[in-house]
């Protein structure tokens, strides 16, 4: 029994000593022993960094052009143009466009060995060499016959005497009408007109339109004034304790009466109430 509780001693004892934090001095230093070993550095030789290629450097450096054929058996058409391997297949197709009688860019096709050349591939991408022949096809449905001369759009011939602007400038000026304005009536006279006068003597008119003028009565003379929708207004507004239906019950009220009131009027009773209909009338 005394042999197991000394070593229960000692593993509890070792157990508290392994938990405690362990400080090192400031002079400490690992055993040699126990120091990790330096792993040596091979030498591996850089190559040095290119140098900068010169601007006539370049231009030579950059391929040559090739002669190619570009040949179509139906219809019968040839022709041999110098294109670089870097030039894109439709920059080439631009190319034998620019030739005389040759089909536009967009309807043709270009086969080398049975394969068609892609337009946005390079020329450099595909197996070509200085002298070789690339079959030129049309797209179906384009008519299209080299032995015929491009027909040229024919020239239009304009009388210049029967022009306008040469009537015009025989004349001197242009036919701006001169426009005579009269005083603006009043409400209680009739429609005056504007008179318009050419530079040929021709008089036009155009009529002037005023407010249809409305007899003066009794009831017009109160409801005309902003005094009386006021005071409605605010009795409306003790009626209903909503506030959305003392204004509608005023656009009701105020709509009846339109018939009596002028478009002036209006606008000053909506000034003084505060109370804007739709549309701002």
């Amino acid at each position: 029994m005394s042999d197991q509780a000394e070593l229960a001693f000692v593993r509890g004892f070792s157990n508290i000593l392994a938990s405690q934090p362990v400080t090192f001095e400031n002079d400490f230093q690992e055993r040699p022993e126990k120091t990790l070993k330096k792993v040596p550095v091979l030498q591996v030789d850089v190559p040095p960094p290119p140098e900068l290629i010169k601007k006539g450097a370049a231009q030579s450096s950059a391929p040559a052009a090739l002669q190619i054929t570009f040949k179509s058996l139906k219809p019968p058409f040839s022709v041999t143009i110098p294109v670089s391997p870097a030039d894109p297949i439709s920059s080439i197709k631009g190319q034998i466009a620019a030739q005389s009688h040759a089909p536009p860019a967009d309807a043709q096709r270009l086969l080398l060995k049975g394969k068609a050349l892609a337009d946005a591939k390079l020329l450099q991408e595909y197996n070509v060499q200085d002298g070789d022949t690339i079959n030129l096809m049309v797209k179906p449905g384009v008519d299209w016959d080299p032995t015929k001369s491009p027909e040229r759009p024919a020239l239009l011939s304009v009388d210049v005497s029967s022009t306008p602007a040469a009537s015009t400038k025989k004349r001197g000026h242009s036919r701006i009408p001169s426009v005579v304005l009269s005083t603006p009536p009043s409400p209680s006279e009739k429609p005056q007109d504007i008179q318009l006068i050419d530079a040929d003597g021709f008089t036009l008119s155009a009529e002037i339109g005023t407010e249809v003028a409305i007899p003066q009565t009794t009831y017009r003379t109160t409801v005309s004034q902003p005094e009386y929708w006021e005071k409605l207004l605010a009795f409306l507004r003790s009626q209903f304790p909503a506030h959305p239906d003392s204004s509608i019950a005023f656009e009701d009220y105020l709509g009846a009466s339109k018939g009596v009131l002028t478009a002036s009027e209006i606008a000053k009773i909506r000034d003084r109430v505060g109370v804007v209909g739709m549309a701002g009338t």
